[in-house]
């Protein structure tokens, strides 16, 4: 098998085309174990969280098979997996939900406990990492997909069976960058008909969240980037309103006076939760959904919580629940409410990968999907 494999992390603003952290090599087919699956990669696609390893920002061990956003067709069984056939349509996840810990019987799969522990250690959840290169070197997988590969397996918890009438373009944009806007949307925030949400930040996930918010029946849904350029696929998307950083606090005055119910920080940056507290209203809710730098520190007037009762939310993976909101999310794509194609930028070979990441580090591209 064929996989995109990172050895060294390179700081932010390096040319990565040029240090090439990404190297594709050719590692051992490994098999699945009880409760695993093998997985045909149709595509995978490139996300700022894979970014934020390559730079050191999000530390992993190395070496590292990296990609956890992906599609792709089941083409082996583990021992004991009976609700999954060969051939079966899955979208991959990047948290296997174990069923049994704290989070997932309190209803939230996507803090599970067994499952941060193995993709902290690049394992999987039922048991330590199997990638290896052809002399037996431990290879780590990314996330409990490492989906930068024409293979990978997977746990079966990981993966979610969809209908096969869903393009595969389509799909794969579903396992990371539609769970977490959509979920910060409809499950952390639990946005209500005529409230007003801005979301910060127009990658995918923040795009994905503005998608949301209009569906949810927000009265305005404001969307901020520094990058002009996705101004306008903001509006498609569902926005009312888009602008720059320097035009937020105007716009929040234009839409809802006070300041807006909900916002969505999808930058990871301390210093925008801090604008989004200030652009909230009294009782109003800001969640955080991007990835800061582990040293990033947040410093805010504490008076902003209990004297005006602001709320600062948390949100991994967008409290989604997998097995049932990716079902409904492609159900509501099929309606035409979530324009998910309308993040997808292009198609490269997989061979491009480094090229890929100068492209999204630079804004120039949302959801950039490769093919092995």
């Amino acid at each position: 098998m064929r996989a995109a494999v990172l050895r060294f992390t390179v700081p932010a603003g390096t040319s990565y085309s040029s240090a090439k952290p990404l190297v594709i090599e050719d590692l051992e087919v490994p098999e699945p174990r009880a409760g695993e699956l093998g997985v045909r990669i149709v595509y995978s696609s490139l996300c700022h969280s894979d970014l934020s390893v390559v730079d050191g920002s999000r530390v992993r061990p190395l070496p590292m098979a990296l990609g956890h956003e992906a599609v792709g067709r089941v083409t082996t069984l583990g021992a004991g997996v009976s609700d999954v056939a060969v051939g079966d349509h899955v979208v991959l996840v990047f948290v296997p939900s174990c069923g049994s810990c704290r989070a997932c019987t309190a209803g939230r799969p996507a803090l599970c406990h067994r499952g941060a522990a193995a993709n902290g250690s690049g394992d999987l959840l039922h048991g330590e990492a199997l990638l290896k290169t052809a002399d037996g070197q431990r290879v780590n997988h990314h996330l409990g997909v490492s989906a930068f590969a024409d293979y990978a397996v997977v746990a079966r918890e990981s993966a979610v069976v969809i209908d096969d009438d869903v393009p595969d373009a389509v799909a794969a944009m579903f396992g990371c960058a539609v769970l977490t806007g959509a979920g910060a949307v409809r499950h952390t925030a639990a946005v209500q008909p005529g409230q007003s949400v801005v979301v910060f930040g127009l990658g995918a996930v923040g795009l994905s969240a503005v998608m949301a918010a209009r569906l949810a029946g927000a009265s305005a849904v404001i969307a901020i980037d520094p990058i002009a350029a996705k101004h306008r696929l903001a509006l498609d998307c569902g926005a009312s309103a888009a602008g720059t950083p320097a035009d937020a606090a105007r716009l929040v005055a234009e839409a809802s006076g006070d300041g807006v119910d909900v916002a969505i920080e999808a930058v990871g940056s301390a210093a925008v939760i801090a604008s989004c507290l200030e652009l909230v209203t009294r009782g109003g809710a800001v969640v955080s959904v991007g990835l800061p730098h582990p040293d990033a520190e947040l410093l805010v007037p504490a008076l902003q919580f209990a004297g005006a009762g602001k709320r600062l939310l948390g949100s991994y993976m967008g409290d989604a629940v997998p097995a049932q909101d990716i079902p409904l999310y492609l159900q509501y794509w099929r309606e035409g409410k979530l324009p998910v194609e309308l993040l997808h930028t292009d198609t490269r070979p997989l061979t491009e990968i480094n090229e890929g990441l100068d492209d999204l580090a630079a804004g120039r591209v949302v959801r950039r999907l490769f093919e092995a």
